[in-house]
Parts: C-alpha cells; structure tokens; sequence
C-alpha cells in the first residue's frame, strides 16, 4: 500500500502512520499548488487528530541536475505545520469539536476546525482537515503473491484492498508567487511528515513517492547485506532532503538488490547494472520526494512523468507529482520491469472506490461504516491459491 503500515514500529502509532502524499497543481486556480497529506490508514470516520504531534508539509525548489539522474534541491525551504488541539465537547453537541491550527512558511497562523467543508482561507493559502475516504487502489493480494512467488501474479479485474477505508486528510492549496515569493519555482519537491511536538521534536514517520518502503523496500530476501534487517523503520526517520550517511549504504545495498529483483520479473534485462552492482534508479528514488511543476496544467496519471524525462535525457511534458486519482501502482511496477516507455503493466485495479473530485478539498466524504481492516489482514495473509488468468496485464 501507498505507505499505509510502513514499518513494524508505525504499526503501534497509527496517529502518526502516513498513507499518502500528493502534489498538483490545482484544476481550477491555475498557479496555486495542492498538497495532501494523508495519516490514520483505517480510520473511523469519527477518528481525530493527536494532539500530540505535528503534521507537517515541506516544500524545497528543486531543478534538474546538470549531469546525471538526480534532481538539484534548493537550500529554500517552505514548511506547513499543523497541530491540532484536544476535541472539546460541547453541550448538546452530538459529536467532538477540534480545531486545528496551520503555521505557514512566513510563521503566520491560520486557524480551522476540523471536518467544515468551508476551508479555513487567508492570503494565498486554503485548508481543510478532517476524516476522508481513502483515496488509494491497489490490488494488495497480487502485489505479496509476486514478492512471494517472485513472477507478476497480477489478476485482471482485481478488487481495491482499499475499498471503504478512510484515512485522516489534510489539504493545503497553496497561491505560490503569493506564499513562496515572485519567481520560485515553477518546480518544487515535496515531503510529508508526522512529528512529535514539543520539546525537541522526533521524526515519526516521512513520506516522498509512494511505494518506496511498502514495495521497494520492504522485502529482504534479496539483499545480500541487509537481510535481517527492518530498514523501513530507519528509513522513515531519514531527512528526505539530506540522508544521513550513518546508514545510506545500507540503503543503497536494498535498493540495488530489490531494484534487480524487479527488473527480472519479465525475464528481461531493462536496467543494467555497474561495475559494482549499482542499480540506475537507486540514487534517483533514494531522493525521496515528490517533483512537481506548477506551470504545466494538472493531469491525473502524471506521478514519475518528470523523473521518467530525466532518465531519458528529455523535457518533461506535464505536470508530475502526484495527483489523488494516479493509478501509481500501474506506474510504478511498469518502470521497474519495463523501463522508461516499456508496455504497461496492470495490478487489475484502475480506480478508486470512489475517485477524488476535481474541487477543494478533492477527496470525497468517509465511508459511513468502513471494513475491518485486521479481518482485510487475515484474508490478505492466507495461503493465495494460484488462479486462472493472475499473469501481466
């Protein structure tokens, strides 16, 4: 899943566990720039915010490097802290009310309470908080069946493992020549974050491109070096923006033995490696964060359109990021087997229960009575019975 359960120690902290991040330029205000930031996988759609820690949203302008697969990160950074405050009951009141606050990139403090589908607005800056139907789809069962069996076990017309789930949401839609300054951007990288408050604060749990801990790093049993190791947990407390050395070579070895598996799924070889086994996508994807560009106009199913053209030494033609309807497993397991421009390959699910909406705050309203998700586990980690028709799409 997208970054749902990304870690055994996340498992204890669902607060703080981050679904999904996403990034795109808004469909009806040209040049203002969406962020979500999803946490809670699971949630009830009564479920509120902790108190106790800080969502947070970064933002760095980012350019393409002048040689290589790599993006160049500016020194800039524009930050979005949000905390939220103990629910307050009110007489008569039939449910918990909890305000939130949003501190900007220039410390200005935007106050909001959650679940009112009237954002909290001020100069260049909208936001909405609140429970929300979860917007991603995957096809979980065939995702574990090709670590498991090691062969693309994807079926054609799967189910969303997702269906009814709802996440906690935050939506920040940001004017950027108002909040980020005349002439930044019109690229920009983007992270999620979950943050204790208080004190000196501890990174919980962060989040660039989906997929990255929960397919591309989660299995070892390709890792030669690493194998009995949990370098998710690790990993989420990485600075996106600045790995630190300690254990970049623990995940650089991760990378390049998981990347491979991958690549010869279709018995093909489309990612050569060097002379010392380094994958060609290690160093892009180690960089873990979203690339968006705010003067192309929104597109769905844009998310590694930018890091695509930069592997092939071309001009990017939309906008990347990520946007919440992406079909991003599709995506992403096409250019890990196929390469850049290979023929796609399906996981059988194409959409969401219900797809975001093209307006404020695009995700849709949470389901009324969401499945048991330890029951969804349970059906998940039976033995799956090879079935007529589970091939590449």
């Amino acid at each position: 899943m997208a970054d749902h359960f990304s870690g055994p120690r996340i498992l204890f902290d669902p607060a703080s566990d981050i679904t999904d991040v996403f990034a795109f330029p808004s469909p009806d205000r040209p040049g203002r720039l969406v962020m979500v930031l999803d946490t809670f996988p699971a949630a009830a759609p009564t479920a509120l915010f902790s108190d106790a820690i800080t969502y947070r949203l970064r933002v760095r302008p980012v350019a393409r490097a002048a040689e290589g697969t790599a993006f160049r990160v500016g020194e800039a950074e524009y930050a979005f802290d949000l905390t939220f405050a103990v629910p307050d009951q009110f007489p008569g009141g039939a449910a918990p009310v909890q305000t939130g606050t949003c501190t900007a990139p220039n410390g200005e403090q935007v106050r909001f309470r959650t679940g009112d589908e009237t954002p909290g607005e001020t100069a260049g800056l909208r936001i909405f908080a609140g429970p929300r139907l979860d917007p991603f789809f995957i096809n979980l069962a065939g995702v574990l069946a090709t670590d498991a069996t090691e062969k693309l076990a994807f079926q054609h017309d799967a189910a969303n493992s997702l269906q009814g789930m709802n996440v906690l949401s935050i939506v920040i839609e940001v004017a950027t020549e108002t909040v980020f300054g005349p002439g930044s951007g019109p690229l920009f990288a983007v992270v999620g974050e979950t943050v204790t408050t208080g004190g000196r604060p501890v990174r919980l749990e962060r989040m660039g491109r989906p997929e990255i801990k929960n397919v591309v790093l989660a299995s070892k049993k390709f890792d030669p070096v690493n194998s009995d190791i949990e370098i998710r947990d690790l990993y989420n407390e990485e600075d996106a923006f600045a790995v630190g050395q300690d254990y970049a070579g623990a995940y650089r070895a991760r990378f390049d033995a998981n990347l491979a598996f991958f690549d010869h799924l279709d018995g093909e070889n489309a990612w050569p490696v060097d002379e010392q086994g380094a994958h060609p996508l290690t160093e892009l994807l180690l960089a873990d964060f979203l690339v968006v560009d705010v003067s192309k106009p929104f597109a769905e199913d844009s998310c590694f359109e930018i890091e695509s053209a930069v592997l092939a030494g071309r001009d990017h033609t939309t906008c990347g990021g990520r946007a919440p309807n992406d079909d991003i497993v599709d995506t992403l397991y096409t250019l890990l087997v196929h390469g850049v421009d290979g023929p796609r390959i399906s996981d059988g699910v194409d959409r969401a229960t219900q797809p975001a909406t093209h307006r404020f705050p695009y995700l849709v309203a949470p389901h009324p009575n969401p499945p048991d998700v330890m029951a969804l586990f349970a059906a998940l980690s039976a033995p799956q019975a090879q079935e007529p028709g589970q091939e590449e799409a």
